[in-house]
């Protein structure tokens, strides 16, 4: 049986398996959502790297912070810039 590496990274050993894993300790800053701006077009939801954008019940875009890495894709490509990047409260 061959032995994981220790490492100070994080990492992930098995494909497929981002829903079950939080890497919200990665991010320094956060996007934020500027409801009066935002017209839930999901341009933010095309361009995520990760499954950390969607739709909710109601029809209003969310973030998932526990899958959000803090990139700022989604305020770089949101059309309308209704999404910012906010410093991270630790």
């Amino acid at each position: 049986m061959s032995r994981r590496p220790e490492l100070l990274i994080p990492i992930v050993f098995e494909a497929g398996n981002t829903a079950k894993r939080s890497v919200a300790s990665w991010r320094s800053n956060r996007p934020v959502i500027e409801r009066q701006l935002c017209t839930n077009c999901l341009i933010c939801w095309i361009y995520c790297p990760e499954p950390a954008i969607y739709m909710d019940d109601a029809g209003n875009v969310q973030i998932d912070y526990d899958h959000c890495k803090g990139c700022g894709i989604c305020a770089e490509e949101c059309p309308r810039k209704a999404i910012r990047m906010v410093v991270e409260n630790v």
